[in-house]
């Protein structure tokens, strides 16, 4: 039975690919900057190069490969990017979504998994709860906005005509094959050029991290053992201050905290993502197994590998 992973040649997508290698896969990526082919080595899995916005494309591969799971990783995902131009979130997150699920309703897809994010729920307070599954949307930039309206898509194809969906919403991952243009990569570049590491504001904002690797696990957890129309966070249990991650990283690779340079806050910026994992840990046992300290060490050392 064949399994779509679209956006499989990117960050998540491509680690998720290497977790998959007993099933007949098809990664479909629109092979942007954010792709690399290498990340799917040693796999033999067929690319299809695609742009999810164009629909007729899209419904050859359905048509020639007939698949009954799919994986829906593709996504613009930079915050910085989406508030300079948010067209590609539109097509790519929200045209590029809903063409999916027009397609998995036609060719009678038998499980639909949506990625999303935590951002989808806005930003907290220090001092509030972390979101469950039942916090209600407010999302605050245009990703984020993207985001929310392909959670919604999904939820009603599933309600409207019966596709068997399940959404789940990750906080912020980290580890090998990342690009070098989202924070924890982009830090370790730096330092290894001893180049400054650029930080929003006074780098108070806290966001909750996840090992790439653990997010696959639950993933596969819901895979396997969730339940159809559900929603499912999936949280690291680390919440950290931008500021003191990038210490971390720091004192890791040998480097002095000097090369940190604070840069203008960017527009809208949230102060704080976290994510409360009971759903996930009492009804599937799922738990996250890496502290950050042991998955900074991993991307730090494949990182100086490349």
């Amino acid at each position: 039975m064949t399994v779509f992973i679209t956006g499989g040649a990117g960050f998540i997508g491509s680690n998720f690919a290497h977790y998959m290698s007993q099933y007949d896969v098809v990664i479909l990526d629109k092979l942007t900057y954010a792709a690399n082919m290498d990340n799917l080595y040693p796999l033999d899995f067929p690319v299809k190069g695609v742009d999810l916005a164009y629909k007729n494309r899209l419904e050859e591969l359905f048509n020639q490969y007939k698949p009954k799971f799919i994986f829906n990783f593709a996504a613009e995902s930079h915050v910085d990017n989406s508030i300079n131009n948010v067209h590609p979130f539109i097509d790519s997150n929200i045209i590029g979504t809903v063409n999916l699920l027009d397609l998995s309703v036609k060719y009678n897809v038998e499980r639909f998994h949506h990625i999303s994010t935590d951002e989808v729920y806005g930003s907290l307070g220090y001092d509030d709860p972390p979101f469950t599954e039942t916090t209600p949307y407010n999302p605050l930039n245009p990703y984020s906005a993207s985001k929310a309206a392909s959670d919604h898509f999904v939820m009603t194809y599933h309600n409207t005509y019966g596709l068997p969906v399940v959404i789940t919403n990750c906080s912020n991952n980290y580890g090998p094959r990342q690009h070098i243009e989202k924070l924890i990569p982009k830090t370790i570049s730096n330092i290894m050029s001893n180049k400054k590491i650029p930080l929003y504001g006074k780098g108070e904002n806290i966001r909750d991290w996840i090992y790439v690797d653990d997010h696959c696990r639950g993933i596969l957890d819901v895979f396997y053992a969730g339940k159809i129309g559900e929603k499912y966070n999936i949280g690291g249990e680390c919440e950290v201050r931008n500021i003191d991650l990038v210490k971390m990283i720091i004192k890791l690779m040998n480097a002095s905290e000097d090369l940190i340079e604070f840069v203008d806050d960017r527009p809208g910026h949230d102060l704080r993502y976290a994510i409360d994992n009971a759903k996930i840990k009492n009804t599937l046992s799922f738990k996250p197994y890496h502290t950050l300290e042991e998955g900074l060490k991993k991307t730090i050392e494949w990182y100086l590998k490349q």
